[in-house]
């Protein structure tokens, strides 16, 4: 039997931090699908197209993800995939209340979904897209932090020089 899991999340853009998060679900299950969300509560800087492509081609290499687009529950995505575990990412402790409730309302939800709480690595946890895309606007280097196409995507956007 296949292990499958989601991994679900606006990845706006998608960083070095997601990927981690990533990897470490492939060493658990056999089959990721990585969920690019339309979050009506977040503004977005890119389109879920433009997401959903830099994703792909991040994630290229690794021949047991799939990238798909979303614009639904978390728990009706899962029913469609017949899936029933949910990874998310920790990197800060400020991160663990909201994933808290999230876990809780999807199970009441859809009861047999399960979360999983992945922490990445130390390099990587106190980087989110929010700081990166904030970085990236004043002109800053994120190369580090994200892959070369979001890198490129970044100064495309905010029409900026790479350092």
């Amino acid at each position: 039997m296949v292990k499958k899991a989601i991994y679900p999340g606006t990845f706006d853009p998608i960083t070095n931090g997601h990927l981690d998060i990533l990897n470490r679900a492939l060493l658990i299950f056999d089959y990721v699908f990585l969920a690019v969300a339309i979050n009506l509560n977040k503004k977005t800087l890119f389109t879920l197209k433009e997401r959903i492509i830099l994703a792909t081609q991040a994630t290229s290499h690794l021949n047991n993800v799939t990238v798909l687009g979303f614009k639904e529950l978390i728990i009706n995505f899962a029913k469609y995939h017949q899936i029933t575990t949910l990874i998310r990412g920790l990197g800060v402790m400020s991160d663990f209340e909201h994933e808290l409730q999230c876990a809780h309302m999807n199970r009441y939800l859809m009861p047999t979904l399960e979360s999983v709480f992945l922490m990445p690595s130390q390099k990587w946890s106190f980087t989110s897209s929010s700081m990166i895309k904030e970085i990236s606007s004043y002109g800053g280097n994120v190369k580090f932090f994200v892959p070369d196409i979001v890198e490129k995507a970044l100064k495309n956007k905010f029409n900026t020089k790479i350092f």
